[in-house]
């Protein structure tokens, strides 16, 4: 029996964090690497609020830089499921920086990760459909078939220096 469909809003999850010196390179902006970091969470916490169990991260993709952010800004990351398949589900996170002086915020980076629930044994788990609550959600919704198909390629392609 599989469980009821859950609204994107239950998954919403929105982080603030104050980026200091220490956050930054030597051009006086963020670490990407300490940005992915942050993604990497709050996409776990949505995920984890979406299907109620643990979660792995199973890939990140399409992460984009589009603006750097700079030391003193507040960095905020919104992110909510946007599609689920047997046991995965698909979170989109959008990353806006605001100078706390002037209230300027943009949006900075914006990424897809996928996320697999488990159960205590760390094998996939089912987890519920996600319903979208308004027409930007329905556009991420009615899209995901193709990102998933693409991420299955990427997979297949990938090459290994093992084999």
């Amino acid at each position: 029996m599989s469980e009821e469909a859950r609204p994107v809003s239950r998954s919403r999850s929105i982080m603030t964090e104050l980026v200091f010196p220490t956050d930054t390179n030597h051009h006086g902006t963020m670490f990407g690497g300490t940005l992915m970091k942050y993604i990497d969470k709050i996409s776990a916490i949505s995920a984890m609020r979406h299907c109620g169990k643990p979660v792995v991260t199973a890939s990140t993709d399409s992460l984009d830089f589009l603006a750097p952010i700079r030391m003193g800004e507040a960095v905020e990351l919104e992110a909510f499921v946007t599609s689920t398949n047997r046991s995965s589900m698909e979170v989109y996170v959008v990353v806006r920086a605001e100078n706390l002086f002037t209230r300027d915020r943009r949006v900075t980076c914006t990424a897809f990760s996928t996320f697999v629930a488990v159960d205590e044994n760390g094998k996939p788990v089912p987890v519920p459909p996600v319903i979208p609550d308004n027409e930007a959600e329905r556009k991420l919704f009615d899209s995901a078939p193709e990102r998933y198909e693409q991420r299955k390629k990427r997979r297949s392609q990938r090459f290994s220096s093992t084999e």
